[in-house]
């Protein structure tokens, strides 16, 4: 093993908000740098993925979901993408290569060397690695099966899903995109920049008149990543046997008077029966083989120029609190990375 310096940096949640977090309530500290046990790999982390449901874990999780609540005194965690520094010699890994795993927000990470997955150069850009480009083919092609034609929304539209979710469907073949977003600003950027014919701005007129501009004929697909009045709006434009996934629940994450731990919503259920309206869960990214096929199309998309993957990369562990007050305030576009 290399010499390494006798401490590393962690994102600790310092304190409990009351509403939404802001960057006094994590604190950037020092710890003893990890070292790995029996089967465990020692990865010096370059890149994490900052994302919004981390207010869920702050708020105290919700039951049925794979992530444990967040505590004063943690550390934060999440996707990120590492070099390796050790690993076992029968890990099948090397130091210096690339792997992904789920050990953010922290400099270095200890963990079993199974938990670590190799780049395969599948993306052309490690950082692609952690976009939210699978779980927007995969809302499309399995959840929602888009057709071509189809007049899709998708809420959240400059959102880490939302930004790759309306290029997505364009290449698919979808007739009309429009996405959702929070200033006019983003909204004309959803329409020259990535792939959306329409966008409809929250906060102004109401959602469903805007929606039943941008789409006179209504709504085959509905890709949703907020929730709220979004839903509701969707629901109203919807076409006979209309398909609904549901991605995210930001309207409900990102209030400021609840814990973001629940997402409620009054829907019109006689709408849903008589439109015959199709309504499940994102069910997760395929796990089957080693290079899903999500991967191979959007990889070859990337390297062509069809696809680009938004995203802001801030430098350094200790402006990672100020990042994610950035994405909750919706400053970026795209994704939000921070780089080690």
């Amino acid at each position: 093993m290399p010499s390494l310096p006798p401490t590393s940096r962690v994102v600790q949640l310092a304190d409990l908000p009351d509403g939404l977090p802001g960057p006094e309530h994590f604190g950037v500290v020092e710890v003893p740098m990890p070292v790995p046990g029996d089967g465990e790999a020692l990865v010096r982390n370059r890149y994490f993925q900052v994302f919004p449901s981390l207010r869920t874990l702050i708020g105290g999780g919700v039951k049925g979901t794979p992530f444990p609540p967040l505590r004063p005194g943690d550390t934060l965690f999440g996707a990120a993408i590492g070099e390796v520094v050790s690993a076992p010699r029968d890990a099948g890994l090397r130091p210096g290569d690339l792997v992904r795993h789920w050990l953010g927000w922290r400099e270095h990470a200890v963990m079993p060397a199974d938990q670590c997955t190799p780049l395969d150069g599948a993306l052309p850009d490690p950082v692609a690695h952690l976009s939210q480009a699978g779980v927007a083919y995969t809302a499309l092609t399995r959840d929602a099966r888009v057709r071509p034609g189809d007049t899709v929304f998708v809420s959240g539209g400059a959102g880490g899903v939302g930004s790759l979710a309306g290029q997505v469907a364009r290449l698919l073949g979808a007739g009309r995109v429009i996405g959702s977003t929070g200033s006019p600003g983003k909204a004309a950027r959803l329409v020259s920049e990535l792939g959306y014919d329409a966008a409809v701005i929250r906060g102004g007129r109401p959602v469903a008149e805007q929606l039943a501009e941008a789409a006179p004929d209504g709504i085959d697909v509905f890709v949703d990543n907020v929730g709220g009045e979004q839903l509701q709006a969707a629901i109203a434009a919807a076409t006979p046997g209309a398909r609904f996934v549901l991605v995210g629940t930001l309207a409900g994450q990102l209030a400021p008077n609840r814990a973001g731990t629940t997402a409620p919503v009054e829907v019109d259920t006689f709408q849903l029966i008589a439109k015959r309206i199709e309504m499940r869960g994102f069910g997760g990214l395929d796990g089957t083989g080693p290079r899903p096929e999500w991967a191979e199309r959007v990889g070859a998309w990337l390297r062509s120029g069809d696809i680009t993957f938004p995203h802001a990369r801030v430098a350094g562990i200790e402006n990672a609190p100020r990042a994610l007050h950035e994405l909750i305030s919706g400053r970026h576009l795209g994704a939000v990375i921070v780089e080690l």
